[in-house]
């Protein structure tokens, strides 16, 4: 027998009323099948619940435990009927049901950046984030309709992420950025405008982790420049930021990385690493028009945080004189519209039907293998 949410409220009511008689009144039942129903709950959980005696039941152990996860399961079942009730009555658009994104993403700032100009674009859509350091990991999430979009990268020509095997994916280029190195302020080449990748040998390096080839392509830029790593200290952005903020160690970071105290950013010469920005979805399972719109958003968002980075518009200067803003792919394939031309009133950013799946929780699990650029 498996365990329903009725049996919990059965032990609930005989634990209040603290015996079986006066538990078989209050649930309306004969007391000999609430006996036979507390033996099969019992059985079920593999144990006594209940001591009895002639004045009437005393938890057991098991019981106590028992007892204790109704005391937090029951009332959040009920908020959740009273939610969906008030959910029901109150959705926007009379019939319409309320519009949702659940984006995914790696680290950096362009996840955020996307959903404040989603809220503002579309203020009646709920937007949730699911966040993960594995690319792998959220293109599968993607495929399995956990998601609706993913915002990720590839390191330089690599190809996007995909699970073998899975429904075909849409991915469309937002940006591709040059890889920077962070320094801390009081460091020997924070002056300078570039740094020579030979001028760090002797340093040790951070970088959060990643499922892809950019520690291969990291090495292998190293070798071309005559040396090997020392060492490599793969963890979360902020802990990055501190081994560099501190001294420890030299960070890589994408070109967008918003200026941070204590850090300065320059490009690395010659620009041997580079990061190609990327959005996800599945074309069964989204509405074209909806596709559009979070693309246009995801490029105004790379190109506003681009802009707020000294060293990468200084690096875009020297590269594009005569640009006054961050080159970005057309997109042949998806129309984007002007970044002033979002649909008004608020587009309508419902899944197509058949993605209705209930959002995942934060998918970064499992060991820290491949390292990527921070940010």
């Amino acid at each position: 027998m498996e365990l329903e949410l009725r049996h919990l409220k059965t032990i609930r009511a005989i634990a209040d009323a603290g015996s079986l008689t006066r538990a078989a009144v209050v649930l309306g039942v004969a007391q000999p099948a609430l006996s036979a129903q507390l033996k099969r709950i019992e059985r079920a959980l593999g144990g006594e619940l209940f001591e009895r005696g002639r004045h009437g039941v005393r938890t057991t152990a098991l019981g106590e435990l028992v007892l204790e996860r109704t005391r937090i399961v029951l009332p959040a079942v009920s908020e959740l009927q009273r939610e969906a009730a008030r959910f029901a009555r109150t959705r926007p658009d009379g019939d319409r049901p309320r519009s949702r994104l659940r984006l995914g993403g790696t680290h950096g700032p362009l996840l955020g950046a996307l959903v404040d100009r989603l809220a503002d674009a579309a203020p009646a859509t709920t937007v949730t984030t699911c966040a993960s350091w594995s690319e792998r990991e959220l293109a599968k999430l993607l495929t399995e309709d956990s998601l609706d979009f993913v915002l990720t990268g590839a390191c330089g020509l690599a190809p996007p992420p995909e699970p073998p095997e899975s429904p075909r994916v849409r991915w469309e280029e937002i940006a591709v950025d040059p890889v920077f190195v962070m320094l801390a302020d009081g460091h020997r080449l924070a002056r300078g405008r570039e740094v020579e990748l030979t001028a760090l040998a002797d340093e040790e390096w951070s970088c959060v982790p990643g499922d892809g080839c950019f520690a291969d392509c990291f090495t292998a830029a190293c070798a071309r420049s005559g040396f090997t790593p020392r060492r490599m200290y793969e963890t979360d952005t902020a802990s990055c930021v501190h081994l560099v903020q501190v001294g420890r160690a030299i960070g890589l970071c994408r070109a967008t990385f918003p200026p941070t105290p204590g850090l300065t950013i320059r490009p690395i010469a010659g620009t041997p690493l580079s990061w190609r920005h990327l959005l996800g979805w599945l074309p069964t399972g989204q509405r074209p028009d909806t596709a559009a719109i979070v693309l246009a958003q995801a490029r105004e968002a790379h190109a506003n945080a681009a802009a707020r980075s000294g060293s990468y518009a200084h690096w875009l200067a020297q590269r594009h004189p005569a640009a006054d803003a961050v080159p970005r792919p057309a997109a042949d394939a998806v129309p984007r519209p002007a970044a002033d031309a979002v649909p008004r009133p608020a587009p309508d950013l419902r899944p197509h039907p058949t993605a209705d799946s209930m959002t995942r929780g934060s998918a970064a699990r499992g060991s820290i293998t491949r390292g990527q650029g921070v940010g």
